[in-house]
């Protein structure tokens, strides 16, 4: 019997959970087990819905990161660097777009990996509309690496506006979770730089944070919606609605209705759809955000030795009108679902169709404020909630994934090692 090569495509948290888990799994097997290989572009993993919290730098990029070559080692898995590049389906490999240096350098060319189950978890990026001047001008917070250049920008622009006693000003576009967090977390960042010496500085912050729907979160009930924007507005955050921004310039956004929105500093956090590159493998059916089509078990509809999970998949539910949205709830319990029954997979054996519970939303504004709905299940059904109990659902979500990453005893231990870090470490990236 010959040895299983199982590839995922993507270490984010479907992928990474995916590989980690049957990492363990399979790590102590004979040498007839299974082989994990994790393909990714960047060399660590950071859990999406804290990006915009890098980003801002009120966390510490090098405390929440996980080094895919340290968790292959740890769980078993190899870890390959680079890009999906293409498909062959008839051969069963993947191409591996070229590995550059920085300055240019060739460092690996283009190479191919066989697979056996390929599981494509890319996951998804900003979808700019093809709006002009957005690739140019607008920073994005899709990645570990988009993220930590987005701060580092940031704290220049803030360094120089305290320097020459100037205002800086900076325009997010989308009114989503993203959005939101990211201007609150803006705002704290400017509040605790004051208490470092950074007198006044504010006051010279101005974010303008623009959706071009009726309402802020519209995944959220009105009633989140309604509150998380009279919280915004009254830590001084301009929100603008039903403003569709009709193109970005390097100081500033044009919008439908004639009027320009000057801003130092662009950020697009609007839409959501997958990488380029699914929507030219081999064939594989796509919907028009290249998300993969996938059937009740996850499998892709013309394949079904290839599954795709999270962000880059699109499912659409029995007695449901619209697919699953791009969330780390749906990546997570897709992963939990094909880690479940992966064993069966392997033997080519028929497994359940995949259900997904609605466990509610969360949205935090850093340390001012959280709300939460309950979603369809429990005491609570359709319900939510505000204040420190959402602060506190929001970070177990957290910590409940560095635990399906590292086991129970590692994320603790990871989870006392933040603790022990906010106490004498400053509470800003000041670097």
């Amino acid at each position: 019997m010959k040895q299983e090569n199982i590839v995922v495509v993507g270490g984010g948290i479907a992928g990474l959970e995916i590989a980690s888990s049957l990492g363990r799994k399979f790590k102590s097997g004979n040498s007839n087990s299974p082989s994990i290989t994790v393909l990714d572009r960047d060399s660590a993993h950071i859990w999406k819905p804290m990006l915009h919290t890098i980003a801002a730098g009120t966390r510490d990029i090098s405390q929440q990161q996980t080094t895919y070559a340290a968790q292959a080692r740890d769980c078993g898995f190899t870890y390959q660097p680079g890009e999906l590049n293409g498909l062959d389906r008839t051969g069963k490999h993947i191409s591996i777009a070229a590995l550059y240096a920085p300055d240019g350098r060739l460092l690996i060319p283009e190479r191919t990996l066989p697979y056996d189950k390929l599981i494509l978890a890319v996951g998804s990026q900003a979808n700019d509309f093809d709006t002009p001047g957005v690739k140019e001008h607008c920073y994005m917070i899709d990645s570990r690496v988009q993220a930590d250049a987005f701060n580092r920008e940031v704290r220049l622009r803030m360094f120089q506006c305290l320097g020459l006693d100037q205002e800086l000003s900076i325009a997010i576009v989308g009114g989503g979770a993203t959005g939101v967090e990211l201007a609150a977390e803006l705002i704290q960042l400017a509040e605790i730089a004051e208490s470092y010496g950074a007198v006044g500085l504010g006051s010279k912050i101005h974010i303008t944070l623009i959706q071009s729907g009726p309402r802020l979160l519209d995944a959220f009930p009105e009633s989140i919606s309604q509150a998380v924007r009279d919280k915004l507005e009254a830590l001084g955050i301009k929100v603008l609605t039903d403003t569709r921004v009709l193109s970005a310039s390097v100081d500033g956004l044009n919008t439908a209705d004639g009027n320009f929105i000057p801003a130092a500093m662009l950020v697009w956090a609007a839409g959501v759809k997958a990488a380029e590159v699914m929507s030219q493998l081999d064939g594989l059916e796509c919907n028009r955000n290249n998300q993969l089509i996938v059937n009740n078990r996850l499998q892709t509809t013309l394949d079904d030795s290839i599954y795709a999970v999270g962000d880059c998949a699109s499912l659409t539910l029995p007695g449901s009108a619209r697919p699953l949205p791009p969330t780390a709830q749906v990546a997570h319990q897709q992963a939990v679902y094909l880690i479940r029954h992966f064993n069966k997979i392997l033997k080519e054996q028929k497994i359940p169709d995949f259900r997904y519970r609605n466990l509610g939303a969360l949205v935090a504004l850093g340390e001012y404020d959280a709300y939460a709905s309950l979603g369809q299940f429990g005491l609570f059904k359709n319900g939510f909630i505000r204040g420190k109990i959402a602060q506190i659902s929001h970070a177990m979500l957290y910590r409940s994934h560095q635990s399906n990453l590292h086991g129970f005893w590692r994320g603790s231990l990871l989870w006392m090692v933040d603790q022990l870090n906010k106490k004498v470490r400053p509470s800003i990236r000041l670097d």
